[in-house]
């Protein structure tokens, strides 16, 4: 595929409304692969559940050296904070901190507490402590909780639930609470993954994991090319636009999900009510850092246009497109004004 990307339309997008920049991200994060220049480094690999994609001009270090050093940063994030591994330290916390208080790493106490001002942020919409509910659905196998399940396991829903002190000992206060990263997780590995950049002396890179991603600098004299995904149509591509410096997240109800007598069951669900949050179909956050981007595409698609947009409006540096169930787009006012 070469650098001028073909343009493709199936979604109910209205150009003559929607400016250059917003168009940038409407829906989840597609990479578009151009051409491969001799000199341009890529790799693709499977981790933390997903499909990592780099890209980058080499810097002041040996190129496999910095495919490696990010793989393996991949590989110990995904190792720390799986919530399925025995060995992760979010594992042993779930089954360990709600008996007694346990330490833990200063990096897990940080990652805690950065959830945390999203919780108070949001007010409740970002929350960690929703694995207590989101343990019992099952996409692959199309189950999901009862009513009796759901209000039993939500009473051990909320994050004055979760406690840390000042030696980081973290302490789960109902049997029934478990906490999960999945919504920060992968945007604070785009973060790691652009420290390593940075240190290699690399200027000119693309690195996603999942809906979440970077791009930095441009593509040597051109604008990294982002593809749109069509947010019903598997693999089909809405738009393609340039993007630099920016980190990039889309929360959508397609990643997950499955239909259940007509209804369509997905995997982001309000900490509130325990179900699958129904008013949006794509959120997209443009920001400066990827864990910031990751947390707030997540926090918007519970919080729904009105709240969602007035959140995105009150924060600087953030930048928001939030598609309807009835393909409709909604942008924050910063996008407006273009």
């Amino acid at each position: 595929m070469s650098d001028d990307c073909l343009t493709l339309r199936p979604f109910t997008l209205m150009e003559s409304r929607v400016p250059r920049l917003l168009l940038t991200c409407l829906l989840s994060l597609c990479w578009l692969a151009a051409s491969a220049h001799a000199d341009w480094v890529q790799a693709q690999w499977n981790v933390m559940g997903t499909r990592a994609t780099l890209e980058f001009w080499p810097g002041e270090q040996d190129s496999r050296d910095t495919v490696a050093q990010i793989q393996a940063e991949f590989d110990r994030i995904n190792g720390q904070y799986s919530p399925w591994r025995e060995g992760s330290e979010l594992y042993q916390a779930n089954h360990t901190a709600t008996q007694a208080p346990m330490t833990v790493s200063e990096e897990f106490a940080q990652l805690i507490e950065t959830s945390r001002h999203y919780t108070t942020l949001t007010d409740g919409a970002f929350d960690i402590s929703f694995a207590t509910v989101g343990h019992l659905y099952d996409y692959r196998a199309g189950i999901a909780p009862d009513d009796d399940a759901l209000a039993h396991a939500r009473e051990g829903v909320g994050m004055d639930k979760v406690t840390l002190d000042e030696q980081r000992r973290l302490r789960l206060h109902h049997p029934a609470t478990r906490i999960d990263l999945g919504g920060i997780a992968k945007g604070y590995a785009i973060d790691r993954a652009v420290a390593i950049l940075h240190q290699a002396g690399v200027r000119h890179a693309y690195i996603s994991l999942g809906g979440d991603s970077y791009v930095l600098g441009d593509r040597r004299g051109r604008a990294w090319q982002v593809g749109i995904r069509h947010p019903r149509r598997e693999e089909a591509v809405a738009i393609s636009l340039p993007l630099e410096d920016i980190a990039v997240s889309t929360s959508g109800d397609y990643e997950r999900f499955f239909i259940r007598d007509g209804e369509h069951v997905h995997h982001i669900l309000s900490p509130a009510s325990g179900k699958p949050a129904g008013e949006l179909v794509s959120v997209t956050v443009l920001a400066e850092r990827g864990i910031d981007a990751d947390a707030l595409s997540t926090s918007l698609f519970v919080l729904g246009r009105e709240q969602g947009l007035a959140l995105a409006n009150r924060l600087p540096g953030v930048s928001a497109i939030l598609i309807d169930r009835h393909g409709e787009v909604f942008y924050s006012e910063d996008l407006g004004a273009l």
